[in-house]
């Protein structure tokens, strides 16, 4: 079992940046696959980023991809999400995420889930 809390979430101007981070409970969270996922107003959970246990292997959806970049420190027992060069449609609810298969936080059925932070870009 893993807790998950995510912080940084606010307003930002449209082309602005935000870090998102997202600390979790577990001895083991170093062996866990980690991601964020997204759901803006109205619109379906999305998927967002992911990595594997040590960083090694990361994914992108193609909305997100070259502006946004996750990252792990297993020492701090957190994961980032870099979010760069925002857009009004990447306003949402962002939620991370952690499962011990990385293939299943991208097909978008992760065990793990934080209680959410919001990012409000404005334009």
């Amino acid at each position: 079992q893993v807790e998950l809390r995510e912080s940084g979430g606010g307003l930002v101007q449209a082309g602005g940046s935000l870090r998102l981070s997202c600390g979790g409970s577990s001895s083991s969270f170093s062996t866990y696959a980690l991601g964020w996922f997204r759901q803006a107003p109205g619109k379906e959970r999305e998927f967002v980023a992911a990595l594997n246990w040590n960083g090694g292997h990361t994914y992108y959806a193609d909305s997100v991809k070259g502006r946004f970049t996750i990252s792990r420190d297993n020492g701090k027992n957190t994961v980032y999400l870099q979010m760069n060069s925002l857009k009004p449609e990447d306003t949402a609810v962002y939620y991370c995420v952690a499962d011990k298969v990385d293939s299943l936080i991208v097909r978008g059925d992760p065990l793990h889930w934080g209680q959410g932070t919001q990012v409000t870009v404005s334009s």
